[in-house]
């Protein structure tokens, strides 16, 4: 495991986020979480659905904005910064994986990768490196030129994940990233990805309903009424 840092790839203060409006209509969903992540530190989510797990997802990965409290990404607070700025800040620093991967169907694995790198700035040249490199840690050097419909779900899933990681984030927030695929792939796709985090020190928070794949990660946090509680 990479050495943490001093500084913290996410810290989250006080962060509370409602929906809704009046007494008799708001739904309170987050209510003072406080959580810090470190550079080189994997920790598992756990949180039953409907409990926030996506909310907090989305505050963290500048996807949302929180009705009061504090988001730092590297120890500058950006939560409440202008959409261009956390857009260009979520290209950057934030890494994404979703339950379901979200590919582009017309393009190739390779195209799939090589994409969020040309938007961040990248040449093709040296996005094309990068995805053949991701591609081929995954295990999918042979399957660069297949469209995603030609790929299985674990094969999707990889292709998924070599995305979110290529334009080198500090910080990895995955989503279920394993829970829409059959028990035996489920648990090779995730331990590749534990290993290609591990061997990237960047800094990532997973959430899974799966005590197991909970229990090979650092930390575990559970979400209970609105707030984190470390396990």
């Amino acid at each position: 495991m990479a050495e943490w840092g001093d500084v913290p790839a996410l810290k989250l203060v006080d962060v509370c986020r409602s929906y809704g409006s009046g007494d008799a209509g708001r739904l309170d969903v987050l209510r003072g979480v406080n959580f810090t992540l470190y550079p080189g530190e994997i920790v598992a989510l756990v949180a039953p659905s409907g409990t926030g797990k996506s909310t907090l997802l989305h505050i963290a990965g500048l996807l949302d904005t929180p009705d009061s409290g504090a988001v730092e990404i590297a120890g500058r607070n950006v939560g409440h910064l202008s959409d261009a700025v956390r857009t260009g800040i979520r290209r950057d620093e934030i890494g994404f994986v979703y339950q379901f991967h979200h590919l582009l169907a017309e393009f190739t694995a390779e195209e799939n990768v090589i994409l969020p790198q040309m938007v961040a700035g990248v040449s093709r040249k040296e996005a094309r490196v990068r995805s053949q490199e991701l591609l081929t840690q995954f295990g999918l050097g042979h399957r660069l030129d297949h469209l995603p419909g030609k790929l299985s779900g674990g094969e999707k899933q990889r292709v998924a994940i070599a995305r979110a990681m290529a334009n080198r984030p500090s910080v990895l927030l995955a989503d279920e990233p394993t829970g829409n695929l059959d028990v035996h792939t489920s648990d090779k796709v995730f331990a590749e990805l534990l290993s290609a985090v591990r061997a990237s020190g960047l800094a990532a928070l997973i959430a899974t309903h799966n005590d197991a794949l909970a229990a090979r990660m650092d930390r575990v946090v559970v979400m209970r009424d609105g707030v984190l509680t470390e396990i």
